[in-house]
């Protein structure tokens, strides 16, 4: 993949909701933004912790058994397919719970989040070692901290800005949606 097209791709997936995105504006909404900082950390080993592991154990098991790929992949469409279900009938409160966002919460989060699979094994160059990943990977880094900032921005921002204007069912419906969307262009590349 071209350096253009992979931050392309980065941004789309990173921008799409899903868990970890709900965490970070949630705690947005509930604390505000400065408070929320912390976790842009949590976020960030998260991520890189699941893709380090994944590529380094889970890689070798997916080239030496190419079924066990879309196994993989067709875990993470069930998974995105509940966490959308779950949005699109409860909003928030069933991903998020009612206790304050912690760091630990958004570290291991996001560490299950499969976003990491897609970045793992779609996204980044392949049949590389991690030291030449390693541009890609700081790259990634940037985007995470930006794109994990703007959903605690826009956590607080809904909270401040709309609050009675717009109904959370809708937004929550949205990400729904947006899970969904996600899921379909999982399973394509999963049996293509």
């Amino acid at each position: 993949m071209e350096p253009i097209a992979f931050v392309a791709a980065s941004v789309a997936l990173l921008a799409t909701p899903g868990p970890t995105n709900t965490l970070l504006a949630t705690s947005g909404a509930a604390i505000g933004v400065r408070r929320s900082i912390p976790l842009l950390a949590a976020e960030l080993c998260g991520y890189m912790t699941a893709i380090t592991l994944l590529r380094v154990l889970v890689g070798p098991v997916v080239a030496a058994i190419p079924a066990f790929e879309i196994l993989l992949r067709t875990a993470v469409v069930l998974y995105l397919l509940y966490l959308s279900a779950k949005l699109w009938l409860h909003g928030a409160a069933e991903i998020s719970g009612s206790s304050p966002v912690t760091i630990s919460r958004v570290f291991v989060t996001t560490l299950l989040n499969p976003k990491a699979i897609i970045f793992a094994f779609t996204l980044l160059p392949q049949g590389i070692d991690l030291l030449p990943l390693c541009p890609w990977l700081a790259a990634l880094a940037v985007q995470i901290v930006a794109i994990g900032s703007a959903w605690i921005a826009t956590g607080a921002w809904l909270r401040r800005g709309l609050r009675g204007v717009i109904p959370p069912s809708i937004g929550y419906r949205a990400s729904a949606i947006a899970l969904i969307l996600l899921a379909g262009i999982v399973s394509a590349h999963a049996f293509k």
